[in-house]
């Protein structure tokens, strides 16, 4: 979040930038706008945008109090700005990383990706670790890293490295006579590039348009562009004061209701109009009056310790506790308090104070504090959550640690053959009952393995004349999403396609059912991920055609083909079984609404139901809301027992055949069985 202009616009001293109060007001509303999104993204969706208005603010902030600031000469100019820097931000993030890191040690058993996420933010890298480690922001898992919001932090502190040298040798810093004019014109020739890189950016890679600094310079320059055009065009200030402001504001609140598809545009917009919203503050008029009332000011002040800790509160308290109505206020209590006590005993007394005589001392002193810091992270016990939440879980639970899921795993042939002919012949031509001549080929990766048991329970309990034969393999997987080949000859085969094809075309007969069930992980990369949407609509073209070419044999050979819709995904992938029984007494961390699970697996069944359509020889089935009952999905039944053993996800081993009475009905309705 935009907390890195060192100076609170209340310690803005020179005669053209006196102290605006009800820039701190705007302030508050940006920082609970985030959090009111965090708590509850139905409540306000585009309520992450207020970290945008931050970034305006912020370029606005720091333009104004290095206008007209007396300094010496380049050494002492840029000293003084990093001592600054320092002594605003460096108190405040290093106690809250400190405590939230043992914290966050007490509840989550496995919390490296949290720790370093952690270790970062202290050293203003934070945003590039979550990139690198792949990271949507809008994804569940991103909701139990403590310390994801630190990336905003990151992108100012890389802001921060260049800004002063651009104010110094534009001249703005040494306060020369075409020293603004410069400063515009470098900022922005530099704006124009940022934002067309991240208008360019965020269809084709969301995480680095999210992320990266160069796409994120255009915002906080444009905070630094609003103050100079102020300053130097007079007809341009008195034209945005006639803006009202409140529509301007109502504006804001709209856009922050925009879907999430439109985040991009919505990113645009809210800097546009926060740009000019600022410009646009007028005495006595009712926006100016509410942004300057003394309890929005004070909630501004205390904004960066605010938004460090409210991040924690929630995060924690979904791996504690939860969000729930009830819990709500003293969440809130809790925060503010926090944010109150860090701002008066850390961030003030601390940043008004004279650390050393020399400002290079100041500034070796804060490298060697984050050192501290960040080794004291480093050495804290990583093992005493999982060991005390494991024997938690073992006498509460102890069907969850049986140490088997319920797919065919190691012990089970079928799963990972390490010979594809021979797998043929061992787990699709040889079946249970030789007797029954008609046949079910179940394929496709381990979503298709979690199937196995159900489908072979049902058939044992109908008057079924079917044997089922399962393949996990996954060359064929590979083939589907466009590729025909693969490093591991124990996993897949070169044109492992043409493998499976010639196959059916030898052994298919009149009537057999080819079942096929693939993760959509494995298919698509979702819909806000940041990988290319064009990635995706070649990865579906090519599943349709593959899919088509199977068909095309299936029915030549008088069978059919029965595509099967992914079952719910309902925890990160960073989540496992243990995690998931984290709270004492409960197993239900992870949870996601029906509506958003659907949407999930849009892509994928999208293909599936259309070749279902084109073809009577084809039929869709899809087990989702037998799995995904009400409004949420669920780790655990109706009876509150663990359904998934980890997080891609599969069954456990005591809900292995837990689909058995809906693939009953199945079966009977496409005529396999007579029950």
């Amino acid at each position: 979040m935009a907390y890195m202009n060192d100076f609170s616009s209340k310690n803005i001293s020179s005669k053209d930038s006196r102290y605006r109060p009800e820039i701190d007001g705007l302030r508050a509303f940006a920082v609970i706008a985030v959090i009111i999104n965090h708590f509850n993204k139905e409540i306000l969706p585009g309520g992450y945008l207020g970290v945008d208005i931050f970034f305006v603010i912020s370029g606005f902030v720091i333009t104004s109090s290095l206008y007209q600031r007396p300094c010496k000469n380049f050494k002492d100019f840029i000293s003084g700005f990093y001592e600054r820097r320092v002594k605003r931000l460096v108190p405040a993030l290093s106690v809250f990383v400190l405590i939230t890191s043992i914290a966050i040690c007490l509840f989550n058993p496995y919390p490296g990706t949290s720790l370093l996420t952690g270790l970062t933010s202290l050293f203003g890298l934070s945003n590039l670790y979550l990139l690198n480690y792949s990271t949507d922001y809008f994804a569940q898992s991103t909701e139990l890293n403590v310390f994801t919001h630190t990336w905003s932090l990151g992108i100012e502190e890389q802001f921060y490295i260049l800004f002063p040298f651009l104010i110094w040798f534009s001249g703005f810093g040494k306060q020369t006579k075409n020293g603004a004019r410069n400063l515009f014109l470098a900022v922005g020739a530099m704006t124009i590039g940022s934002l067309i890189g991240f208008i360019y950016l965020y269809p084709t890679n969301q995480p680095a348009a999210y992320f990266l600094m160069p796409s994120r310079f255009w915002e906080m320059a444009t905070g630094c562009l609003i103050f100079l055009g102020l300053q130097k065009k007079k007809y341009l200030k008195q034209f945005l004061e006639k803006v009202p402001s409140l529509l301007v504001l109502t504006l804001i609140v709209g856009v922050m209701y925009l879907p999430i598809l439109w985040a991009s545009a919505s990113t645009i917009a809210i800097v546009a109009l926060s740009s000019v919203l600022i410009a646009s503050f007028k005495k006595q008029t009712k926006a100016f009056i509410f942004f300057t009332n003394p309890n929005i000011v004070y909630i501004g002040l205390i904004s960066y310790s605010l938004y460090l800790w409210h991040w924690g509160i929630i995060s924690i308290s979904r791996w504690t506790i939860g969000i729930h109505w009830w819990s709500v206020p003293f969440q809130i209590a809790l925060m503010f308090g926090l944010a109150i006590a860090s701002y008066r005993y850390i961030e003030t007394p601390l940043r008004k104070q004279i650390w050393f005589e020399r400002r290079w001392k100041t500034l070796v002193f804060a490298v060697v504090s984050l050192s501290i810091t960040a080794l004291s992270i480093v050495s804290i016990p990583k093992t005493s959550a999982k060991q005390f939440l494991e024997s938690i879980g073992k006498k509460l639970y102890p069907y969850a640690f049986t140490g088997g899921t319920g797919i065919p795993h190691k012990d089970f042939y079928c799963h990972h053959p390490s010979n594809i002919e021979t797998a043929f012949k061992d787990c699709l031509s040889t079946h249970e009952n030789n007797d029954y001549s008609r046949k079910i080929f179940l394929i496709g990766d381990s979503h298709a393995a979690n199937h196995h048991w159900s489908i072979q329970s049902a058939l044992h309990q109908t008057n079924s004349e079917y044997n089922l034969g399962t393949l996990i393999e996954y060359g064929f997987l590979f083939y589907l999403l466009g590729k025909d080949s693969c490093s591991s000859q124990k996993i897949c085969i070169n044109n492992a396609g043409n493998a499976y094809k010639d196959y059916f075309r030898n052994n298919l007969s009149d009537k057999d059912y080819v079942f096929i069930s693939i993760s959509r992980d494995r298919f698509s990369v979702g819909q806000y991920t940041g990988v290319a949407r064009k990635q995706n609509i070649q990865r579906t073209n090519i599943l349709r055609k593959r899919l088509l070419d199977i068909l095309q044999i299936i029915e030549e050979k008088g069978a059919y083909l029965v595509l099967i819709g992914d079952i719910p995904k309902v925890c990160p992938d960073n989540i496992n079984y243990l995690q998931n029984i984290i709270r004492i007494g409960r197993i239900d961390l992870c949870e996601t609404k029906r509506s958003i699970s659907i949407e999930d697996r849009k892509e994928m069944n999208n293909v599936f139901l259309e070749i279902a359509k084109s073809s009577s020889n084809t039929i869709y089935v899809d087990p989702h809301d037998e799995l995904c009952n009400g409004a949420k999905c669920r780790t655990v039944d109706k009876n509150g027992k663990l359904l998934y053993s980890d997080s891609s996800p599969h069954f456990t081993e005591n809900n292995k055949d837990i689909l058995r009475e809906y693939w009953k009905r199945v079966l009977n309705k496409i005529g396999i069985s007579d029950k």
